[in-house]
């Protein structure tokens, strides 16, 4: 497999914000294709991108964003889902988006959901994607359900010791040890590992805070309630997905919450499925 290059050919850019923070993401394909916005993985900056040698053949612009505190975002310390699609809405309209389309990979997933819930996308893809985790409690191993309750009971507290143990480093070994083999082959065999350590190490630029601040978010109340998404839905998902932070149904009962969404579950993959299905991926979100 051909994995991404971390930034290959992407464009770095950036927009200021009316608070005086930035936003940046990375961007590859058409200037004037569909936008996509793409919300990465837990720590992960938009330097990792996907598809990138199918986007003009699809007439796509990809957008991968770095979320405050990540990359070369500005920080945000009190940054939550709903600061997080005002800042995205700062830019769709700076840049004059239409028809936006959206993509949430793993711990991104709920950040996408929240600009689907804030009217910014036509329709969205999550993929391996970060379930609705309080409503999946009966269902998750031990630590995970324990940082629900950590999170509940003191986020400031949890925050703060995330805070204080989390580098790229630690990331990448939760990733492997939680991956399922046939990630951890192409996480360590392809390029694809080589890329995704190069997000986390551009995401942890400013220190741990963004992804703590992120983490403890998406630990909560999902943005908008699944049953009140408006826009089409795509989960996707690999049948052999280990990862404890996942979906520990592999999106079964998420699906039947949403009201127009489509589920598709692969054999053989896991959850490094945006880059090995990339083009199925892309082509089910501009298929109307």
């Amino acid at each position: 497999m051909d994995g991404p290059a971390a930034g290959r050919d992407g464009i770095a850019r950036s927009v200021r914000l009316p608070d005086g923070r930035d936003l940046a993401w990375t961007e590859w394909g058409l200037p004037d294709g569909r936008p996509v916005l793409f919300a990465p993985g837990a720590g992960m900056s938009g330097v990792l991108g996907f598809g990138t040698d199918v986007l003009a053949e699809l007439g796509l612009r990809l957008l991968a964003l770095d979320r405050p505190g990540l990359g070369r975002s500005s920080p945000d310390p009190g940054k939550t889902y709903a600061s997080w699609a005002g800042d995205v809405r700062c830019l769709v309209d700076r840049l004059g988006l239409r028809s936006v389309l959206g993509v949430g990979f793993s711990q991104g997933a709920p950040f996408a959901v929240a600009l689907a819930g804030a009217g910014l996308l036509d329709a969205v893809a999550l993929v391996a994607g970060q379930d609705d985790l309080r409503a999946q409690r009966h269902l998750l191993v031990p630590e995970v359900a324990g940082m629900l309750d950590a999170v509940e009971a003191d986020p400031a507290g949890f925050e703060r010791e995330i805070t204080r143990v989390a580098d790229a480093d630690w990331l990448w070994g939760v990733i492997l040890a939680t991956a399922a083999p046939v990630d951890r082959e192409r996480y360590e065999g392809t390029g694809l590992g080589a890329a995704v350590r190069a997000a986390l190490t551009d995401g942890f630029a400013q220190g741990a805070a963004g992804y703590a601040r992120d983490l403890v978010t998406a630990l909560g109340p999902w943005p908008v309630p699944a049953e009140e998404i408006a826009v089409p839905v795509h989960l996707w998902y690999g049948a052999g997905d280990t990862s404890t932070v996942h979906s520990p149904d592999l999106g079964a009962a998420l699906a039947t919450r949403i009201p127009d969404v489509r589920r598709t579950v692969l054999d053989g993959e896991a959850g490094a499925l945006l880059w090995t299905r990339t083009r199925d991926v892309l082509t089910a979100l501009t298929t109307p």
